[in-house]
């Protein structure tokens, strides 16, 4: 009986992978559903077990069962590992995604975790710090830091805690991972607890996420022999940005409204229920079992300067080969765009990409030369955050894009400090007039915020100052990063495409 592998991924089940797997099964195959490999543009994809190896077709549908059972499909593309796309990758943390079933116990041999239990748990922290893991959420803080802190706190209890809040736009990395290879998470956490002496920890996971949480508590039973006495829950959020933030989703996970909590206390030493807590991304969990299996010198010895071992970069937006793309720090960003990503879906030339989610800076072509590294984009004004690259072709209007930005903060924020509460609307406001009056005033008569600012004789110039005084403000007065790092892609879109800002309006005023 032939064996098939079939995506049981949520983006493949959006693009027929289900009815695919089905039409498979009528035809009399044994049908493995896997996570997804991580490249969009093949899905759904078959993979035919054979003498050779196992073959991939994609994208196929139901209809072509038959051809592809015969090995004669146009859409062949022979083994997945030798495509362009994979080839070039360093996977480390998603070894196992796309080739297992997700919920096979069997195929988790746990190396890492058994290699914890037998060290001491400072040496388990140690081989942490020796690695060179940072923090995969955003902010890139050494994890062994956080590990020591919570390990030397003295407390009757203590707790491990995922952050898989992964609701910036473009990025799909926790997803695909809970999906894909949920016991590499739970394997990493449970090692977590290992080495500072916690006993139980949460995974809190959007409620847009259903097929994750679903996966992710189908593990957890079937792993709870194998990591106790470890033990785990999973707990669903209601979708707010702002439980992204460490101690807003502390407050979630606790049954209240997620709101940033002023620090200190740091987490490490008061978090949740006021115990010493760890707070990881999955990401960050998820590279621990590589850390432990296969020592630290190993994932050390990949990576850029500071930034060691390797990034799942999620490359999204009007881009040809979208998907998930592991590599080692250093790569460029014109190399992850315009060669793993194969340029805009238009064909038009890119004009922007935005890395970091909806609060990264908006990056132009001039700036393709950077390293992906977490140092490198600081300077440049930028953050990598959770490495989502999205792709914008030069029909974009940046304006308008940065009116997004403190338009989404606006609905987001949580609304704990005024800099964040208030500065977002008054950003959005701002901007409206920027564009109004640099644009010959077309949208002057639905805006009477713009009628004031004409009133009090400010030019656009003057429009552009004031903005930017808010972001500052913005920027370095808000409780977390959700406000403060508004002012990300608002003040990048300003420097790099001023022409969208009536950047010509502004120079005539000026001149006058």
């Amino acid at each position: 009986m032939t064996r098939v592998y079939i995506s049981r991924d949520m983006a493949s089940v959006a693009l027929g992978s289900d009815a695919l797997a089905e039409a498979f099964e009528r035809a009399g195959c044994t049908v493995v559903r896997t996570g997804s490999r991580g490249l969009f543009a093949i899905e759904p994809l078959v993979e035919v077990e054979t003498a050779e190896g196992r073959i991939g077709y994609g994208p196929a549908g139901p209809e072509d069962v038959a051809a592809i059972l015969a090995g004669s499909h146009p859409s062949r593309l022979g083994p997945i590992e030798a495509l362009p796309f994979f080839a070039r990758q360093q996977r480390f943390t998603f070894a196992r995604c796309g080739i297992v079933d997700p919920l096979d116990l069997a195929a988790c041999d746990w190396r890492g975790l058994r290699a914890a239990r037998a060290m001491a748990p400072q040496a388990v922290i140690d081989a942490v710090k020796a690695s060179g893991l940072r923090g995969r959420g955003g902010a890139g803080f050494p994890t062994a830091i956080k590990w020591q802190t919570v390990c030397d706190a003295r407390a009757d209890e203590k707790f491990i805690v995922c952050n898989a809040d992964e609701g910036d736009s473009g990025t799909f990395a926790d997803r695909m991972l809970m999906e894909g290879d949920p016991f590499c998470l739970i394997e990493g956490m449970a090692i977590a607890g290992q080495a500072v002496g916690a006993d139980h920890g949460y995974i809190y996971i959007r409620s847009e996420y259903p097929f994750a949480v679903e996966t992710m508590r189908r593990a957890i039973a079937l792993a709870e022999p194998a990591i106790a006495p470890f033990t785990l829950e999973v707990r669903v959020g209601a979708g707010a940005y702002v439980c992204g933030e460490e101690t807003a989703l502390l407050d979630s996970i606790e049954g209240k409204r997620g709101q940033v909590r002023a620090k200190p206390p740091l987490p490490a030493i008061q978090g949740l229920f006021g115990k010493p807590t760890v707070i990881n991304n999955v990401l960050s969990l998820a590279a621990i079992p590589f850390i432990l299996s296969e020592g630290a010198e190993a994932y050390a010895a990949v990576g850029f300067g500071r930034s060691r071992g390797t990034m799942p970069v999620q490359i999204a937006g009007n881009v040809k080969h979208g998907g998930l793309f592991e590599v080692g720090f250093g790569i460029t960003l014109g190399e992850l765009v315009n060669e793993i990503g194969g340029g805009t879906a238009t064909g038009r030339p890119v004009r922007a990409v935005q890395v970091g989610g909806p609060l990264g800076a908006y990056m132009p072509p001039s700036m393709f030369h950077l390293p992906f590294d977490y140092e490198a984009f600081a300077a440049a004004g930028g953050l990598i955050g959770h490495a989502g690259i999205t792709v914008f072709d030069d029909s974009v209007d940046m304006a308008k894009m940065a009116r997004f930005a403190m338009a989404f903060c606006a609905v987001e924020s949580c609304g704990k400090c005024t800099p964040c509460r208030i500065g977002s609307t008054r950003g959005v406001e701002t901007i409206d007039r920027i564009i109004a009056g640099g644009r010959g005033g077309e949208a002057v008569e639905a805006m009477p915020q713009m009628r004031n600012a004409k009133a009090q004789g400010r030019s656009v110039e003057q429009e552009i100052g004031l903005l930017r005084d808010l972001c500052d403000t913005m920027k370095y007065g808000s409780l977390c990063a959700l406000g403060g790092f508004t002012p990300y892609p608002v003040l990048s879109a300003l420097d790099h495409f001023p022409e969208d800002f009536g950047g010509a309006s502004a120079l005539t005023e000026a001149a006058e």
